[in-house]
């Protein structure tokens, strides 16, 4: 019998990372609820709405689901769906279901995490009717290939792995018919920031060697040197929540050379302010209705705190590079 491994600092850290899922879930159902965007799936990964979050954190939130939906559904649509997606470190994300709703299916939807966030994953998919239909009605067998860390559709994948381990994430998303020839849409939100600088460039690194037609969307922490971003780190750090990568946020200029640096064509990036200003203005209208904003100075601080920052690589001439806010 193999001796049992000692609990390491590490694990306690990925402990902490793995937590973040919670967080962020349970802040978007909290958004959801209020009105800020709609979301009928989320209720089944987290049941209860939960305690009231700041309009501040709900205005963020709204910020990000907006402005990285805003690129994922202009890159389907340049594809007209010919593509694929991969979600990195996809927590308890619900877009798959979103973009099925929206006639906006990619040929297949792949989701990678942390094999205990994917475990509790299908089993809310497997006990919950509104989450498992869809998958039944765009497969085309009467089975689907499931065990306790993957499940694989014709149009859904999950795949439960740690993403700094590259060779298997290629492994396992191949054995599940990812295509390399297809246009393909990589997305990461607050993923990259608790790798090393070594372990996220050699993901990056993959991405961009494995695919030749492609757009890489990474929402994250920007322009972390000041004062805010020390306590942001400090914070964290509080909770066993290393920012193992913090050094690639310290601003949008270095975001982008990460990308330029392994491989992508080409790369841009907007702080959530900038971002929250050029979503469609009449909905920014409802949604700041929805709540009185006190603190609008420290809502600003903390989307001049967060990015996206999106690349491509464009063998295929789409027009990649014109995919912007």
């Amino acid at each position: 019998m193999a001796a049992r491994q000692p609990f390491t600092d590490s694990d306690t850290a990925d402990e902490a990372v793995r937590a973040t899922c919670d967080d962020a879930t349970t802040c978007k159902r909290f958004a959801s609820s209020k009105g800020y965007w709609k979301d009928p799936y989320i209720q089944y990964f987290v049941r209860s709405v939960g305690e009231r979050k700041a309009p501040e954190i709900n205005r963020g939130y709204y910020a990000r689901v907006r402005g990285v939906n805003n690129l994922l559904d202009k890159f389907v649509r340049k594809t007209d769906c010919n593509c694929q997606i991969i979600n990195l470190g996809a927590g308890l994300d619900t877009t798959f279901w979103r973009l099925k709703d929206e006639n906006l299916m990619p040929k297949k939807y792949f989701e990678v995490d942390f094999p205990t966030v994917v475990a509790r994953k299908i089993h809310n998919i497997k006990t919950k009717p509104p989450l498992s239909k869809p998958l039944i009605e765009t497969h085309s067998s009467d089975s689907l290939l499931l065990d306790g860390h993957s499940l694989d559709s014709d149009r859904y994948c999950i795949i439960g792995l740690d993403l700094r381990d590259v060779v298997t994430l290629d492994e396992k998303l191949r054995r599940f018919q990812l295509n390399p020839e297809l246009p393909t849409l990589l997305l990461s939100e607050c993923v990259l920031v608790y790798m090393n600088p070594a372990q996220s460039s050699k993901l990056l690194h993959w991405a961009a060697e494995t695919f030749h037609t492609a757009m890489f969307i990474n929402y994250e922490q920007a322009n972390m040197v000041d004062r805010f971003g020390q306590v942001m780190v400090e914070n964290l750090r509080r909770r066993q929540c290393n920012l193992a990568g913090v050094e690639a946020c310290r601003s949008l200029d270095s975001q982008k050379e990460r990308f330029l640096q392994t491989g992508w064509e080409h790369a841009d990036a907007l702080d959530m302010m900038t971002v929250y200003g050029l979503l469609p203005q009449d909905d920014l209208a409802r949604i700041e209705s929805l709540e009185f904003l006190d603190e609008k100075e420290l809502l600003q601080q903390l989307l001049q705190h967060y990015c996206i920052c999106w690349a491509n690589k464009d063998k295929l001439r789409l027009g990649l590079s014109q995919l912007s806010f």
